[in-house]
């Protein structure tokens, strides 16, 4: 079955670390397009970067192979990518990687940064912050299943997206997923 995988999330909040952890557990997550580690690839040039991630994204779609997207979900990309992927036959799973504020995600990436790390502007991250259960909100109707992952301290799976509903798990409910299914039901998917 021809899999696209979204791992999204704002910046800051996990979304490599936890690609990482998926690779272990899951075994066909495809080709991974991770436009920052091209564009670091690429020498810093953010423009060329993710040119060069759309071109491969475009790539696999077009070659019908299973890839993996890490992804802010800003911008309009992500939801053109899983509509043409949904055409296309594409079973399509969204991991979720959340955190209570925009301030942790700035702490985590000047320390991202201090570590030799790249930087994405403040004001960049505030928006896609302020944004981030519009753009789950865009993506989620093509989402064949998704699951929500609290990083505030390890990743912890606190809900899933299956049959058009999400549904909390355990009793641990972090502000962000309590915010982002208020969202979702006043958005009705």
């Amino acid at each position: 079955m021809k899999m696209y995988t979204i791992v999204g999330g704002v910046n800051g909040v996990g979304k490599s670390s936890l690609t990482g952890a998926l690779k272990g557990t899951t075994n066909n997550l495809g080709t991974i397009v991770d436009v920052d580690k091209i564009t670091a690839q690429l020498g810093g040039d953010t423009l060329a970067g993710g040119q060069a991630a759309v071109r491969l994204l475009d790539d696999c779609l077009e070659k019908g192979i299973s890839f993996t997207q890490e992804t802010t979900l800003s911008g309009r990309r992500t939801v053109a990518t899983a509509k043409k992927a949904r055409e296309l036959g594409y079973y399509i799973r969204l991991y979720y990687v959340g955190l209570d504020s925009s301030e942790e995600s700035l702490v985590r990436i000047e320390n991202r940064v201090r570590k030799g790390g790249h930087d994405i502007p403040r004001e960049n991250v505030l928006r896609r912050f302020s944004e981030r259960f519009e753009a789950v909100t865009k993506v989620l109707p093509y989402c064949d299943e998704a699951e929500f992952y609290d990083n505030e301290n390890g990743f912890v799976k606190v809900a899933e997206y299956k049959n058009g509903e999400v549904m909390c798990m355990g009793d641990y409910r972090p502000r962000w997923l309590v915010e982002l299914c208020q969202h979702i039901k006043s958005h009705a998917l």
